[in-house]
């Protein structure tokens, strides 16, 4: 697909932040205070407060006018980032959950590359993960070959453009997801938005959907944000729910990836099969070795190989 031109190329972009939120008291000033920190602002800050209990809301509203909140009934976070970027009047949003945060040059050093490189699709980088006492673990493009080859020629304050194949690499890797996405706001409109079907794997979805439509995305190595992990989200909490959300989000798009570009189709392949197998392994572990053993044959039906063998003869074997 030929790339669009996005609105905000003839000038300086004008970023929109859109932050889901849901009982997100005890983080959410660390979130909005890095936003508002941005050495290159934000257009606007949207909250969209997913139903809390707690007194986010009461929080967020003592920024005043510098941010603007939203309250709507409990939907999901693909509903209330929607919600968000519908609001939005930026030409390009961008997102940050509650209880992660940015660092300082987060959005100039993609406004930077917008500026430079009016033909981009969209914006991804790196990040760093940090526990819930804020301790560095690593960064996301150390765990990826693709992200390390890129850090490595290109060094840390590296940038770049990749393309087809690269796409696809990025899709199977991952090295980025949404906290260091930006995009054309028309371009999300254009996609649907996050499927407010999931709560889990809606990023997946949405970005192999954004990748699918995309020739050109620029990639900024410098970590800019830092997603926190601690053990209290969903796919920590429920693995089984996780792992079967997972198989489900992917299958989604089905009847998409026959249209989509090859590199991009092969890695959903990938992805795909991977999630069948980490689903089948996690039934066998839990003693449900019928159930493992048809996940496993499922698969079969994408690009069979000798290895998928080899996993059905370990299922077996127990």
């Amino acid at each position: 697909m030929a790339s669009k031109v996005p609105p905000a190329a003839v000038g300086p972009p004008r970023i929109t932040v859109v932050m889901p939120v849901y009982n997100g008291a005890v983080t959410i000033g660390r979130a909005l205070d890095s936003v508002l920190a941005q050495i290159y602002p934000a257009h606007e800050i949207i909250v969209i407060d997913d139903g809390s209990n707690d007194t986010t809301g009461e929080i967020v509203q003592h920024y005043g006018q510098r941010v603007r909140y939203v309250r709507q009934e409990n939907a999901g976070p693909s509903a209330a980032r929607n919600r968000g970027v519908d609001l939005a009047t930026g030409d390009w949003v961008a997102f940050l959950d509650a209880d992660d945060w940015y660092y300082p040059d987060r959005l100039a050093l993609h406004s930077q590359m917008i500026i430079g490189h009016p033909d981009l699709d969209f914006l991804i980088g790196n990040f760093e993960y940090r526990d819930a006492e804020e301790q560095f673990l690593r960064t996301s493009m150390s765990d990826t070959e693709l992200g390390k080859q890129l850090v490595a020629r290109l060094g840390e304050a590296g940038t770049t453009v990749i393309d087809a194949t690269d796409i696809g690499r990025y899709i199977g890797e991952q090295f980025s997801d949404t906290r260091t996405l930006t995009l054309p706001r028309q371009t999300f409109i254009d996609l649907g938005g996050f499927p407010p079907g999931l709560k889990i794997c809606e990023d997946v979805v949405f970005l192999i959907r954004l990748c699918a439509r995309s020739n050109r995305v620029g990639v900024t190595c410098k970590p800019t944000a830092v997603y926190c992990v601690h053990d209290a989200g969903l796919i920590r909490s429920d693995r089984y729910r996780a792992q079967t959300e997972t198989v489900r989000g992917l299958m989604t798009l089905a009847g998409e990836m026959g249209a989509a570009p090859l590199p991009v189709r092969q890695a959903w392949i990938a992805l795909v099969k991977r999630a069948h197998l980490n689903l089948a392994y996690y039934l066998a572990k839990e003693g449900r070795s019928s159930e493992a053993r048809r996940c496993i044959v499922s698969s079969f039906r994408f690009k069979p190989a000798l290895s998928d063998l080899k996993h059905l003869a370990s299922l077996l074997r127990g």
